[in-house]
């Protein structure tokens, strides 16, 4: 590639495979579709990756382009909006998140089974945890956010309820996931996988922490008897 070409090609082009996926949760599902080697290939840039694949580079950049997270501010956003809000940023994220982040566990297991380090069980914790929380959101999807969306308050009171005791519950299964990944911190001489895997889970649990404070903190207390003053 030609120098006046090159600065024509945008940084995240340049950027090495493995650093993306280490750097962009989500990044190694594309990668894995347009068979890209961010593993033990991650040394390259995405651009001579993908020519070597004879890809369109920004066909592979506008796919990562969509995995970056912006977050809104919707504190005064009617209900309606905050639900969508919640919907697209969350419930969406977290579908695509988990399945993903199963794979590369159940691998990071199974080729470094003999280190010290492995997260052993990992996986199967991830798994159980997709499980719960699909089915956290379908409740939610499909009885209380239509609730909410009417206005119902009395109605809504019992499911709220429902709702915030599998918050609990999931932020317990949150400090076990933290657990098995070791805080997400990597050990020396970890590979690209093993390094996106636990860059993917720091995500997960923000994303989590911050899709239940939502709802908790802002959503839900709109439904809610209020308490009385303390005289």
């Amino acid at each position: 590639m030609n120098a006046v070409l090159e600065n024509l090609v945008p940084v995240r082009a340049q950027q090495p495979i493995g650093q993306i996926a280490v750097e962009l949760p989500g990044a190694t599902a594309v990668f894995r579709r347009h068979k890209l080697d961010f593993c033990c290939g991650g040394q390259i840039a995405l651009q001579e990756a993908c020519e070597r694949k004879q890809l369109c580079v920004e066909t592979v950049l506008a796919e990562l382009d969509k995995l970056q997270r912006v977050d809104v501010d919707v504190a005064q956003q009617p209900v309606p909006e905050v639900i969508d809000h919640i919907l697209q940023r969350y419930h969406a994220v977290h579908r695509e998140q988990l399945p993903e982040l199963i794979r590369m566990a159940r691998r990071v297991e199974a080729v470094h089974r003999d280190s010290p380090d492995v997260p052993a069980g990992l996986a199967d914790h991830l798994e159980a945890m997709e499980h719960e929380l699909l089915d956290h959101m379908d409740k939610e999807e499909n009885i209380l956010f239509p609730l909410l969306r009417a206005g119902g308050r009395g109605m809504a009171q019992r499911p709220i309820g429902v709702m915030r005791h599998e918050h609990t519950s999931h932020g317990e299964q949150l400090e076990r996931l933290m657990a098995l990944a070791h805080d997400t911190k990597p050990p020396a001489g970890a590979c690209n996988t093993w390094r996106a895997l636990y860059a993917g889970i720091a995500q997960l649990s923000d994303d989590l922490i911050n899709h239940i404070h939502l709802e908790n903190n802002l959503l839900f207390p709109q439904f809610e008897p209020r308490t009385a003053a303390c005289c």
